[in-house]
């Protein structure tokens, strides 16, 4: 079993920056992916970045070329630079982490973007 937990979420005016950081309860060279997917209200769960072990990367086209996903090996932690916020991402954001056969998730941090 691993568990995943997210920090760094709050309220930024648009055009801000944040960073989102999900700390694993696992080394990340045993968990074949991490991810970042995002909820707003009324709407589905939506991909926003993947990170795999080997290092490959997929972005949500809404987040392209603005959010960066990375990680930290040494501290089994993913993170999320968020860039030039816009109102439409406001959202609650999980974490999950992929093993073989099954995906953990964490509780979910909010995002609020508004002036």
């Amino acid at each position: 079993q691993v568990q995943v937990v997210e920090s760094g979420g709050g309220l930024v005016q648009p055009g801000g920056s944040l960073r989102l950081s999900c700390a694993a309860s696992a080394s990340l060279r045993s968990i074949n992916a991490m991810g970042w997917y995002r909820q707003a209200p009324g709407k589905q769960r939506e991909l926003v970045a993947r990170i795999t072990t080997d290092g490959r990367i997929n972005y949500g086209d809404s987040v392209k070329d603005r959010f960066t996903i990375s990680r930290d090996n040494a501290k089994n932690t993913v993170y999320l630079q968020m860039n030039s916020l816009k109102a439409e991402d406001t959202a609650v954001y999980y974490c999950c982490a992929d093993v073989p056969g099954r995906r953990y998730w964490g509780q979910g941090t909010q995002v609020s973007v508004s002036s």
